[in-house]
């Protein structure tokens, strides 16, 4: 079950619908790009990352939005890159 849902998010986003077999959505979206704008996708990412990371409270998700609405580079696009950014600059 995801963590987050779309309620949950802090910023303005845009909801456009995201085809199911989109690689945003399949499992694979490692060198797709991230819309930061699109909620579908932010909310998506951000999910997949407190699985992986194994979250049980929504505060570090909540963090991760934060930094990647507010701190994350303009070039730093792929799900992978996105990742990685906030793995290095998580308790900048």
């Amino acid at each position: 079950m995801a963590l987050l849902s779309t309620g949950d998010l802090q910023f303005t986003y845009s909801w456009t619908a995201i085809p199911p077999d989109d690689a945003r959505v399949t499992g694979v979206p490692d060198s797709t790009l991230l819309n930061r704008g699109e909620g579908y996708e932010v909310l998506y990412f951000i999910n997949r990352l407190a699985t992986a990371s194994e979250w049980a409270s929504k505060e570090p998700a909540l963090k991760a939005e934060r930094l990647i609405k507010t701190k994350l580079p303009g070039d730093v696009r792929s799900h992978k890159n996105v990742w990685q950014w906030l793995i290095d600059h998580w308790n900048d």
